[in-house]
């Protein structure tokens, strides 16, 4: 299988150019075999692209404008079609071939092909970013709950320790007053002294 592209080295659309320089670039620089079938030198080429490309890839005048790529002569693409293939990594598969081990495009072909969708590489990151900060944040709540078990523990511990205690006896103020008014008692036994009688001055 040989890539054709169809192009025309004389024309005078800058635009056209560098389409043109762009596709050959690409396959050259990924060293992808194909042939460059001018348009503008040879009527052949020109009217072999006009008859093989699509309708619905024809413009509204009905001539298709170079790049045309052609992989023998199944039709690939427009330049717009190749650029789009190339953003998405399907290159190979816009062109009919089969991608080299390796490569990205070989990698999404083989997840797709085991049922798998591919994920974009950025998307990747942010959800294994967000499982690892959420593996983190779970580890530091759990560390937050031991610590505060063991609090509940000790203030239950203490608060059971002073339960235990026996309870201070309280002392009336009112009654120790009283108690130190009154007077001693005798021992048993002993007289009482009277105290000694006024002397009643006689007149």
């Amino acid at each position: 299988m040989v890539i054709k592209v169809f192009i025309a080295n004389q024309s005078g659309s800058t635009a056209i150019k560098k389409k043109q320089q762009d596709v050959l670039g690409f396959l050259e620089a990924n060293k992808i075999d194909f042939k460059e079938m001018d348009i503008a030198a040879h009527e052949e080429n020109r009217k072999w692209m006009r008859e093989n490309v699509p309708g619905e890839k024809r413009p509204q005048n009905g001539i298709p404008l170079p790049p045309q790529i052609f992989n023998d002569e199944q039709y690939c693409g427009d330049f717009e079609s190749f650029f789009n293939a190339k953003e998405d990594n399907g290159v190979y598969a816009f062109l009919g071939l089969t991608p080299p081990p390796g490569s990205k495009e070989a990698h999404q072909a083989a997840i797709i092909q085991n049922g798998e969708i591919p994920e974009d590489k950025e998307i990747l990151h942010l959800r294994r970013a967000s499982e690892d900060q959420l593996g983190e944040n779970n580890e530091m709540l759990h560390n937050h709950y031991e610590r505060s078990t063991d609090i509940n523990e000790n203030i239950g511990e203490n608060k059971t320790a002073k339960d235990e205690e026996p309870p201070h006896q309280m002392v009336d103020l009112e009654d120790a007053e009283e108690e130190s008014r009154k007077p001693e008692s005798p021992p048993d036994g002993e007289p009482v002294e009277k105290e000694d009688e006024e002397e009643v001055d006689e007149s």
